[in-house]
């Protein structure tokens, strides 16, 4: 993307999701979709090439979830723009900034029922397997949302990226807690993926460090729940999960990844949620 000056700031796009010329268009699509038009409740990345897809959540008057940085002080923020909020106030609540400024966290008793997930990607291919800067965390957060009751597998998942990132590669790519993705857009495709390859089911505690556990306290929070739920909550052992440095990450070998068990408190909007309530547009 760089040698082909397709990326846009922030540059150089190496080791993050990268940011390219079209976002915007791109992030209109989901306009596209019917199951945009019954969400309530849409999860959104704070990557800056889903700017446009957060914006649209505002005007569009759906309740706009975004993930904390690396999950260090909890898993949601909710975005609340000032009341009587004009298209410009709407603009920075989408950005970065104002994911800072006007938003409110979101604990794990709050009620909350994603009807729609957008997550960024490195690559993505047209059969809906996805790979993402190597950390893992666009996983663990589905994983624990599924813990949490917020989502379930009929939760359509949506990529939002350039044409030159969908590509093809081997299956054998993935490991069992990748992400995949149900549609993808870009600035000249809405790609259905018709994807069938099961998504995380919840945390397996067995890949989860104690240093983990410290760094994300929803995480300590969500472990003591499921204890007392009865569920297996052993941790790795020492030195088990050692995330790549960024300079080296391009596949995740052993980032956190989600066992089997069914996801608590799913509902699914009227209608349907999944993949089989779209058609392939291209």
């Amino acid at each position: 993307m760089e040698s082909q000056n397709l990326a846009d700031f922030p540059r150089p796009v190496h080791h993050r999701i990268p940011n390219f010329k079209g976002s915007y268009l791109a992030c209109q699509r989901i306009k596209d979709l019917q199951v945009f038009a019954r969400t309530q409740e849409v999860k959104v990345d704070p990557d800056k090439p889903l700017e446009g897809a957060r914006l649209l959540a505002l005007q569009s008057q759906k309740t706009l979830l975004v993930p904390t940085p690396r999950l260090r002080t909890g898993l949601f923020n909710k975005i609340i723009p000032p009341p009587g909020a004009t298209k410009d106030i709407l603009r920075k609540c989408a950005t970065s900034q104002g994911v800072r400024n006007f938003s409110t966290p979101i604990g794990l008793d709050s009620r909350v029922l994603v009807d729609l997930i957008v997550i960024g990607s490195v690559a993505v291919s047209e059969k809906g397997w996805r790979i993402g800067k190597g950390e893992g965390y666009a996983d663990l957060e589905y994983a624990m949302m599924v813990s949490m009751g917020a989502v379930c597998e009929g939760t359509p998942v949506v990529t939002i990226v350039h044409d030159c990132q969908v590509v093809d590669f081997p299956e054998a790519l993935l490991e069992d807690h990748d992400l995949t993705v149900d549609y993808i857009l870009t600035p000249t495709r809405v790609i259905t993926t018709g994807c069938q390859r099961p998504k995380p089911a919840g945390i397996m505690w067995s890949k989860i460090t104690r240093e983990m556990l410290e760094k994300m306290p929803i995480l300590r929070s969500l472990r003591d729940r499921e204890r007392r739920a009865g569920k297996d909550v052993t941790l790795a052992e020492p030195g088990c999960w050692h995330p790549d440095p960024p300079s080296t990450a391009r596949r995740p070998q052993n980032t956190p990844w989600s066992g089997a068990g069914p996801a608590p408190g799913c509902q699914h909007l009227e209608g349907g949620t999944g993949p089989a309530a779209e058609g392939h547009v291209t």
